[in-house]
């Protein structure tokens, strides 16, 4: 695939489940599971196969995302 043809066209890239799979270090049954629990990316249904942008992976993955701990609180200042 072309991406830099598709992205003058106005494309976004995709992934399907076993390329996201893979760049999150799991196993594709993990993204199944997630999406059956309503806990997983957005995606796309092409035919019988999903896939999911780009930008709609990294909006999942910064909800995701754990604040990060002060300093007063990992201290254990009471």
């Amino acid at each position: 695939m072309d991406t830099e043809r598709l992205a003058g066209l106005g494309l976004e890239p995709v992934l399907t489940t076993r390329e996201l799979a893979e760049y999150l270090g799991v196993h594709v049954q993990a993204i199944y599971d997630l999406r059956a629990a309503g806990r997983g990316p957005a995606g796309i249904h092409v035919g019988r196969e999903i896939r999911y942008r780009v930008s709609d992976i990294l909006r999942w993955l910064e909800r995701l995302h754990e604040p990060e701990l002060s300093l007063a609180v990992v201290g254990g200042d009471r």
